[in-house]
């Protein structure tokens, strides 16, 4: 009996055993849920591969998943691999495995290492994404933002598509399943290296291979490896270059020589004219002075015109060596850019690197001939070529020009009122005045033509002559007249009276006629003096002598009213004589009538 029931009990432990070893087994399972197993590839079935990690059922992954991005599958059955148990049954039954997800949890926990201390991964860029690319490395994906594939910006990326290459890992969160990297960072550690390696080699004189890296208006930069110099515009070539792009382009390869270097500053200053031959050996012999030579104008500017002889060789024409007769004239309208001109080399210094050339000194100076086609003199006519604040000028034979000067327009008008009547273009006949050759000068006038009136009028107007003018102005210091032939005088206060009361000025008026005594000629002003003063005076020394003396004591109106009172009897005399019917002859009547109208007008001078 107790061996049947003791029998019968030990199916039932063996039951219970059972139940709890699965139940273990189940646990165990469950536990291996997010992490990564190792299984054996039993199949490869179209796109997928199966397999079989040691659960109840096994697993299928996608054949893409055991490749990088863009590589081709290389898979058989029986590979060992590590996938990611994600579940232990989908609901095909089967279990979830990952092979991307395995390689992923192995990157991370290997990219945390180098992240811990800094290191390089290795990645492939293997897509494009807003404001950047994603890589690969080696299962987990990281964001390379686009400013951080070079250190300087790439057009196209095409070149770094798949290729494994190096990063730096800037950030990492796996949280988030976030990491960003950085190829820059790779690429500027390595350039550090590579400049501090040929800094430290590199030596003044030193020619070099470089590529142009980028151009601006002073110069360009030449890439020499991990380290770049300037190519200034002047050092470029021997020939004058307006912009560096005239000769070189970004992207082209040059040979360069070192000119400066400053390894504090790690400043490079290149030069590619260097590497040839200076075209200004020897250049006195090849351009000796007073040789004439063709060459090419290549800049104008305010003073003068550059002119290229030879390739790096230029001169220097002065605007005062531009043309014989073109004076004051801007060089950009006697020749223009790029123009063949024909130069005569006036000085050349080497050591300076100057040569000064001369235009005009290549044809004729009409400056020889001028004093005989234009002698002093000479009328000529011709056409108005300015007309300036102090003078015109007039075209003359031989494009030369000349000058007349405001004084010299009219002789009775000021210049300033006259010239306002001519304008540029117009035809004038001029005489010439004054030829200055060394100074290159002519002087002309208008007013010579005629015959000066002041000349006639100091023929005629003597000094103490008495004259009749018309007043022209009223002035403080006195009165400005007009002569009966045009001429002008002036009367200065003091000359307006002999007695210094009667001196006053609104006593006279524009207009009025008055007589004075001319008292200067001025020749050299143009100008003549009068007094009523002396007039006046005059007049009383003539009366004093015909009718008084000083010795008497009588005064100029004792004398004159004398005079009077005088002709005024005779005249009452006369009358009573008449009308008492005397008997005077005829003859003394006549006599006396005579003799009374004689006095009569000495006494009225």
């Amino acid at each position: 009996m107790s061996e049947v029931s003791g029998q019968s009990a030990n199916p039932l432990g063996t039951d219970e055993d059972f139940a709890a070893l699965f139940e273990e087994s189940l646990l165990a399972s469950e536990k291996l849920e997010g992490t990564v197993i190792e299984g054996t590839v039993i199949a490869v079935e179209n796109d997928a591969a199966v397999i079989d990690v040691g659960l109840k059922a096994e697993g299928r992954v996608p054949l893409k998943e055991f490749s990088a991005p863009g590589a081709t599958v290389q898979i058989k059955v029986g590979d060992k691999v590590e996938v990611f148990l994600d579940r232990l049954e989908n609901r095909n039954g089967e279990v979830a495995l990952s092979r991307e997800r395995a390689r992923r949890e192995e990157s991370w926990v290997q990219l945390e290492k180098a992240f811990g201390i800094s290191n390089q991964v290795e990645g492939t860029i293997f897509g494009r994404v807003k404001g950047g690319y994603t890589v690969d490395l080696d299962g987990a994906v990281a964001f390379l933002p686009q400013s951080q594939v070079d250190v300087r910006p790439v057009r196209d990326i095409g070149p770094l598509m798949g290729n494994k290459q190096p990063f730096q890992i800037l950030k990492m969160d796996r949280r988030r399943g976030n990491i960003v990297v950085s190829r820059r960072a790779v690429m500027e550690e390595s350039r550090a290296e590579a400049r501090a390696e040929l800094l430290s080699g590199l030596k003044e004189g030193q020619i070099l291979d470089g590529v142009v890296k980028n151009i601006t208006d002073y110069g360009a930069f030449v890439d020499l490896g991990e380290v770049d110099g300037l190519l200034h515009v002047t050092d470029i070539a021997w020939r004058r270059i307006n912009h560096p792009s005239e000769a070189v382009s970004i992207g082209q390869a040059i040979k360069v020589q070192v000119i400066r270097f400053n390894i504090e500053t790690e400043r490079i200053s290149l030069g590619m004219k260097q590497l040839e031959a200076d075209p200004w050996d020897g250049v006195a012999l090849k351009y000796p002075i007073q040789g004439r030579f063709n060459g090419r104008v290549t800049n104008i500017t305010d003073y003068g015109a550059f002119v290229e002889l030879e390739a790096g060789v230029e001169g220097l024409v002065h605007v005062s060596e531009m043309s014989w007769t073109k004076k004051n004239v801007h060089p950009g309208k006697i020749v223009s850019t790029s123009e063949q001109v024909e130069v005569m080399v006036l000085d050349v210094d080497s050591e300076k690197r100057r040569i000064s050339l001369g235009l005009k000194q290549c044809g004729a100076n009409p400056w020889d001939d001028i004093s005989d086609l234009n002698p002093v003199g000479a009328v000529i006519e011709g056409e108005i070529k300015n007309v300036t604040e102090f003078g015109l000028f007039v075209g003359m034979p031989g494009n030369i020009d000349g000058l007349i000067h405001l004084t010299d327009l009219a002789w009775d008008k000021p210049g300033g009122e006259v010239a306002a009547d001519y304008k540029k273009g117009d035809t004038i006949k001029a005489k010439v005045l004054e030829i200055d050759i060394e100074k290159e000068r002519i002087s002309l006038g208008v007013k010579q033509l005629t015959e000066d009136p002041f000349v006639n009028a100091a023929r005629t107007l003597k000094k103490g002559q008495v004259v009749t003018c018309v007043v022209s102005a009223v002035l403080e210091s006195g009165l400005g007249v007009t002569l009966n032939d045009g001429m002008t005088g002036q009367i200065r206060r003091a000359d307006l009276a002999r007695d210094r009361s009667d001196q006053r000025m609104e006593r006279f008026s524009v207009g009025e006629k008055v007589d004075a005594k001319v008292t200067q000629v001025d020749k050299a002003g143009r100008q003549f003096s009068l007094s009523i003063k002396a007039l006046e005076i005059e007049e009383e020394k003539r009366a004093m002598a015909e009718y008084g003396s000083a010795s008497s004591g009588a005064s100029l109106g004792e004398i004159l009213g004398a005079a009077i009172n005088e002709k005024a009897e005779a005249g009452q005399k006369t009358d009573t004589d008449a009308s008492e019917g005397t008997s005077a002859d005829e003859d003394e009547v006549a006599a006396a009538d005579s003799n009374s109208d004689g006095e009569s007008n000495t006494k009225q001078d």
